[in-house]
């Protein structure tokens, strides 16, 4: 079933590891700015770009094992979205309570991403019950999108962390 979406998968799978990779190294640099005061907005932007990135990782590794069947392949990616779907409507109301976060940020952080595990259960529920075909790409689509709009999210946070990491630098020193 999934044996032509093999190179997709290996791609996937690729960038979002390499991705999540670069995230850590960005942020052990820029590991000054992570204070106490700071916790909570790591908690609500950063921790969710990881948890995404590793969900796409996760996917893929799953496409590729060898033999699965669509049932199989249905109940894991159910199982992944369901769990992946109540942590990003934890986040979601995270984000929009949040005053650190603009229109683009509560679209990219928080809404697109609980979309995409919405479209992990539908193609789910293909899988399971409906037109395979149809559900395989509604989850290459969620985690295609999943991955770009990460991409933009961690692009974000390190232009967040490099703009507080100068205003650290830049601050005068106290008396």
């Amino acid at each position: 079933m999934l044996e032509g979406w093999h190179e997709f998968y290996t791609l996937l799978g690729t960038a979002a590891a390499a991705l999540v990779a670069l995230l850590f190294v960005a942020a052990s640099i820029g590991a000054s700015v992570f204070t106490a005061e700071t916790a909570g907005a790591t908690r609500t932007f950063m921790s969710p770009v990881v948890f995404h990135y590793t969900n796409i990782l996760f996917l893929s590794l799953i496409a590729l094992v060898p033999e699965q069947s669509r049932q199989t392949f249905g109940i894991t990616i159910a199982v992944a979205a369901l769990g992946s779907l109540v942590y990003s409507v934890y986040i979601f109301v995270r984000v929009f309570r949040t005053t650190l976060a603009d229109f683009a940020d509560r679209i990219a952080y928080a809404s697109v991403p609980l979309l995409c595990y919405c479209a992990g259960l539908a193609a789910s529920y293909e899988l399971l019950f409906g037109n395979d075909e149809v559900g395989l790409y509604i989850i290459a689509g969620a985690a295609l999108l999943l991955l770009l709009v990460n991409i933009r999210n961690a692009w974000d946070l390190m232009i967040s962390l490099a703009r507080r990491s100068a205003e650290r630098v830049n601050r005068p020193p106290s008396p």
